[in-house]
């Protein structure tokens, strides 16, 4: 993650201007916007870090309150490695909650603020999201955010988790960012697992890319189902295995696949 900054609020507060210079101040690239769908969707390319400041309480009944957060939230809630912090009193920050998910709300700041105290912990969210540059990167694609969050939980500590909670927005995603592998889920709405894996594995870029289905069914039809799509996945992982097992499996995975890679490059030497 660099350290771009997506700060949202009013253009003319003097707060919001203060904030920003004391970013930039820690060397932030910052980018401004007002709080509504047409400011934001003018920026071409979104930072992953959102800051919202706060200068009021929102009317869920104004519907220019309405469409601006629920905007918002849907930008958090499609793009799940994105965080947003708001800046705000108690009232202000509860009252955007009937738009904005909690889970969608990596943390709050209550006014007063001391900045400097703000751009400290945003440096270390920063230097945290930079250090796991170094980890296999695994991209968690399926439907239940419940089952999203566990496999982060689960897998947070070892790896760099990316999640997605659809299809196409696996396919988006894989567009533009490169993974070590994939944890599918077989069964979602729209566009299933068996569909997503063959767009993933017909597209030149993407080909390589390991995959392993995630399924909550154990039946022998199903497992030969998923085993019997070309080419054969890495692996069929039960929702229902524990984390150990889980955890164990994708490690056995990446240490196989590591030493076939190193078996070949000593080959060619």
């Amino acid at each position: 993650m660099d350290k771009r900054v997506l700060l949202l609020g009013d253009n003319n507060s003097f707060m919001v201007g203060a904030i920003e210079k004391e970013l930039v101040n820690a060397h932030f690239n910052v980018v401004r916007a007002e709080t509504s769908h047409e400011s934001i969707e003018q920026i071409r390319e979104l930072p992953e870090l959102f800051i919202m400041f706060l200068e009021r309480e929102y009317d869920k009944d104004d519907e220019n309150d309405e469409t601006n957060l629920r905007f918002l939230n849907s930008l958090i809630k499609d793009d799940m490695n994105r965080l947003l912090y708001l800046i705000g009193n108690s009232k202000e920050v509860e009252s955007l909650k009937f738009a904005i998910n909690e889970d969608n709300i990596s943390g709050v700041f209550k006014r007063p603020i001391n900045i400097k105290n703000l751009t400290i912990v945003l440096e270390e969210v920063m230097d945290k999201r930079n250090k796991l540059e170094e980890k296999k990167r695994i991209l968690v694609c399926d439907d239940d955010g419940t089952m999203l969050r566990t496999m982060k939980g689960w897998l947070e500590e070892k790896y760099q988790v990316f999640m997605v909670n659809s299809g196409m927005n696996a396919i988006t995603f894989l567009a533009t960012n490169k993974v070590d592998l994939i944890l599918l889920d077989y069964e979602m709405p729209v566009i299933s697992g068996a569909k997503v894996y063959e767009m993933i594995k017909s597209e030149k870029d993407t080909a390589n890319i390991p995959v392993m289905f995630l399924t909550s069914k154990s039946d022998k039809e199903s497992v030969m189902e998923v085993l019997s799509l070309k080419p054969k996945p890495e692996a069929y992982l039960l929702k229902s295995q524990s984390k150990e097992t889980v955890i164990e499996n994708i490690d056995k995975f990446f240490a196989k696949h590591d030493k076939e890679i190193a078996d070949k490059i000593n080959k060619a030497l």
